[in-house]
């Protein structure tokens, strides 16, 4: 019992990091666009 509740801990910080790595691109992306908008390119 106890090794299934430590597998889905491990699977949700896995999807949890997953997440804020592509929320961190799309930042950037945004960030980049912005950027290039404000400087007129």
């Amino acid at each position: 019992m106890e090794l299934i509740i430590k597998f889905f801990v491990l699977i949700s910080l896995a999807l949890a990091i997953y997440v804020i790595i592509r929320n961190f691109d799309v930042i950037k992306i945004i960030m980049i666009y912005l950027k290039d908008l404000l400087l007129g390119k």
